[in-house]
């Protein structure tokens, strides 16, 4: 039974996320791609983007050899020249609006999904991200969403794997993103705390409620080496491709989308997050109101304690492709999967 107290706690959470809602649709701005338009075969990529122009050229690279085609961004508050460098790629589009990220990111993931791509493949990467598949080189993006979409499915699970130097972080500040791309060549998955995906214990349980996994070795990850370093709880695991059809909840979270079936293999994201000067960007954030969750902050304490710190240890492991993290259980191989490309080899 409902006491007076539930029903205006209710009524009042429903007027604060109208009043939310309201302000993202005023604050938000199309900015460019008037025509954009995705083809029903085409897969989106979807970046939430702010002053990424240190990244833009290795990103557009990297994706286009994948096979993607068309990029929406969504920007809140670039200074640099990330909008023009955009501009001057085909098949972009930028919507835009300037809110702390803390309280809109879910508003700012899910309404590109939504205007761009209903009905369609999305693909959720951030700048400083490289999603990876065991087979990219051979059958690129379009052949992995051919054998989602012959199974069924409509998400793929990735794990992300923070990649760093050999040296301390501060001593590659310098190197642009093709250097970093080179450089950050190690991993650490030593210290990865593993969850079964529907553990209660995982804070955001209650989202992942209506989505389905075909094996339980499928499980969310949290810590690693940022864990080791800096006392971080981050999140590792993320549903960065999607269909968004009918049912499915694009980016309600930031590492989740909700009423999807995932696939029966696992994909990597490796993680570039501390590739031109990302511990200094920590310490000047770590003030504001953009995150909620003092990520930054622990970072940035650690920083000024230790100026040399590094992530390198000798636990870390260079990369060496997919077959080594399945190896170790950090990825999920599929034997369905394995069949799949040996028959696209085959009929090539």
């Amino acid at each position: 039974m409902m006491t007076p107290r539930s029903f205006f706690s209710r009524v009042a959470r429903r007027l604060a996320e109208r009043r939310r809602r309201a302000r993202f649709a005023a604050a938000l701005e199309h900015i460019h791609g008037a025509d954009f338009h995705v083809p029903r075969d085409a897969v989106l990529a979807i970046v939430l983007v702010r002053d990424g122009s240190y990244y833009m050229d290795a990103f557009f690279d990297y994706y286009r050899a994948m096979g993607v085609t068309h990029f929406a961004f969504f920007d809140n508050g670039s200074t640099d020249d990330t909008l023009a460098r955009i501009r001057a790629e085909p098949n972009t589009v930028i919507d835009r609006a300037v809110l702390p990220l803390a309280q809109y990111e879910d508003l700012m993931r899910g309404y590109p999904a939504q205007t761009y791509g209903a009905d369609r493949w999305c693909l959720y990467v951030d700048m400083d991200e490289q999603f990876d598949f065991e087979g990219r080189a051979r059958i690129g993006i379009d052949g992995l969403v051919g054998y989602l979409r012959a199974r069924g499915d409509t998400a793929l699970v990735a794990q992300m794997l923070e990649m760093f130097p050999v040296t301390p972080l501060r001593a590659a500040d310098d190197l642009d993103f093709e250097q970093a791309l080179a450089a950050f060549d190690h991993y650490d998955i030593s210290t990865v705390e593993r969850r079964p995906y529907h553990a209660p214990e995982i804070p955001f349980a209650a989202l992942l409620r209506d989505n389905t996994i075909p094996d339980a070795r499928i499980d969310f990850c949290f810590g690693g080496v940022r864990g080791r370093v800096f006392g971080e709880t981050c999140c590792l695991t993320k549903h960065p491709l999607i269909f968004n059809g009918p049912g499915v909840t694009p980016a309600p979270h930031p590492h989740l989308s909700q009423g999807v079936v995932c696939s029966d293999m696992t994909a990597v994201i490796r993680h570039y997050k501390f590739a031109g000067g990302g511990l200094a960007r920590d310490i000047a954030s770590s003030g504001t109101a953009d995150l909620d969750h003092g990520e930054d902050a622990a970072r940035a304490r650690v920083a000024a304690r230790d100026p040399d710190v590094t992530l390198y240890s000798a636990a870390a492991r260079r990369w060496a492709g997919i077959a080594p993290l399945q190896q170790a259980g950090f990825l999920v191989p599929s034997a369905g999967y394995n069949a799949y490309l040996a028959s696209r080899e085959g009929g090539a």
